[in-house]
């Protein structure tokens, strides 16, 4: 599979890593199949509802995943992915990253380094969840919802 992300998305996932730092950053995608693409459409920046640990590590409250789920759906959009930040890391998954991820998912990581976000890569964890794939990332200008 190939994530598709508009260049705007790719943006707002850097400044959301960049105005949050140095916690992590943490939202949805949303998006659509198409063939073997995952395309974005809207992206849900979410609160890092994570009060120990912070800067290295995320979590998405489940009601928070349940109201985002529940938009994403009425606009027609599946969750494709998660992204998030790497304050002062690489954009790789962690233990932790690789430990609470679902199959299937992007997951995509952004990394912020004093402040300032760097590299974007994006992940799919294995099918033996062990280990994570890159993903090819392909920049297209698309219809884009809003949040």
């Amino acid at each position: 599979m190939t994530l598709v992300l508009d260049p705007r998305h790719v943006a707002a996932i850097r400044r959301h890593g960049e105005a949050d730092y140095p916690a992590e950053a943490c939202g949805l995608i949303g998006g659509a199949l198409e063939g073997d693409r995952k395309v974005a459409v809207q992206l849900v920046p979410l609160m890092n509802q994570r009060t120990d640990s912070a800067r290295n590590r995320y979590l998405i409250d489940p009601e928070s995943f349940r109201r985002a789920q529940e938009k994403l759906e009425r606009d027609g959009l599946d969750v494709i992915g998660v992204y998030h930040s790497h304050p002062d890391h690489p954009p790789a998954p962690s233990a932790f990253d690789r430990e609470h991820a679902w199959p299937w998912l992007s997951y995509v990581i952004v990394g912020v380094g004093h402040g300032r976000a760097g590299e974007l890569k994006s992940w799919v964890l294995a099918h033996d969840r062990g280990t994570f794939d890159e993903e090819p990332i392909t920049s297209e200008e698309r219809k884009v919802v809003w949040q």
